[in-house]
């Protein structure tokens, strides 16, 4: 199911009389491919649940549409409009086992969707092995473990064959092995059903690991919708590139002069086609090359001994953050015992930002 928001926008009245209004969704556009994984990113509070309150129907837009496939559903009440939902908190009934919890969307059906006992079983134990969880029926969720509980309430809002899935935080409850397993087994299960489904989360490893597209957004609107390896590779602003990226990315106060990229007094790289200007450079943490005649140098900090890699902790004055972190091969060899370290910086690894509106140049 195609799904598309044309200027989406949500705002709440603010509290006291000088308060201003909220706008929690601002001209919210895109469109979600028919059978696609979408993440929705972005920090706490950028409007990120409230976009997906807008698609269930929980919450009324102050203005735009939301059409499923070519269906204006904008004013269709939630529980009309096809839609499984997968909260954060999981929202089992205690009482309930899993077969009852996972039957329950469908023991209200009524007239030519009625369902008899058996066909809810069947349907219980057909999703139930999706996420294999149907060794457990016959248990209460709190003789569950959280991923557990996780699988059986993605069993529940899949049991009715929703045309849309939507997932706030789904993932944010459980421990770091638990997390890393469950959003695989989510994939697994999104590939198999083919349903159209929005993933909320705030945590960029998880979009990006999942997702087949990533809007990354900030106070209510879009910052940039794309593949996550290319938005990634290509940040349209600097609040992408900081969001993206874990260590995150080392910024600097930078100069463009004469074809030549400076930060600090040194001229790190050439930059054919930019104007002269002051701007703010972003460089990955893996594009960073150990040279001892290398262009940039940094005063040493330390090594991070990492497994696979080794990250170099190092100071520039013109770095925006207290420490660069460099990550480089493990048979580098990084003298501990020199005061400063010098670096050559990979281009494909390296983006200029303008300096007043952080957008990214080039």
């Amino acid at each position: 199911m195609k799904v598309a928001l044309q200027h989406l926008t949500k705002k709440f009245p603010g509290r006291g009389r000088k308060a201003r209004e909220v706008i929690a969704v601002n001209d919210f556009t895109f469109e979600i491919p028919d059978g696609k994984l979408i993440g929705l990113l972005g920090p706490s509070g950028c409007g990120k649940s409230t976009a997906l309150n807008l698609l269930c129907g929980l919450l009324k837009p102050t203005d735009g549409k939301i059409f499923f496939g070519d269906e204006d559903v904008t004013g269709l009440a939630a529980e009309k409009r096809g839609v499984g939902m997968v909260f954060q908190n999981y929202a089992l009934y205690p009482h309930l086992t899993v077969m009852q919890n996972i039957i329950f969307p469908l023991q209200n059906l009524k007239g030519p969707d009625k369902l008899s006992k058996s066909q809810l079983r069947e349907k219980a134990y057909e999703v139930a092995k999706l996420v294999q969880i149907d060794s457990l029926m016959d248990r209460k969720p709190a003789e569950l473990s959280g991923g557990q509980q996780q699988r059986v309430a993605i069993a529940r809002a899949l049991v009715k064959m929703p045309r849309i899935l939507l997932m706030d935080e789904p993932l944010s409850n459980l421990d770091a092995r638990l997390r890393l397993q469950t959003r695989e087994e989510i994939r697994r299960i999104q590939r198999e059903t083919k349903i159209t489904t929005v993933f909320v989360t705030h945590d960029q490893e998880e979009a990006m690991s999942i997702s087949d597209l990533i809007v990354v957004m900030k106070d209510g609107m879009i910052q940039q919708i794309g593949e996550p390896q290319q938005v990634y590779d290509a940040p349209a602003n600097l609040f992408v590139a900081k969001f993206l990226g874990n260590p995150p990315i080392n910024t600097f106060d930078g100069a463009v002069q004469g074809g030549k990229l400076y930060i600090g007094g040194e001229a790190v790289m050439e930059v054919k086609d930019v104007p002269d200007q002051q701007v703010i450079v972003g460089a990955r943490p893996e594009g960073f090359v150990l040279n001892r005649d290398g262009a940039f140098t940094c005063r040493l900090k330390g090594v991070e001994v990492m497994g696979r890699d080794i990250s170099v902790l190092a100071e520039h004055d013109s770095c925006h953050d207290p420490v660069i972190r460099a990550i480089v091969s493990a048979e580098s060899q990084v003298d501990l015992a020199s005061a400063s370290v010098r670096f050559d910086l990979k281009p494909g690894k390296l983006f200029l930002f303008r300096k007043q509106t952080e957008e990214r140049i080039g």
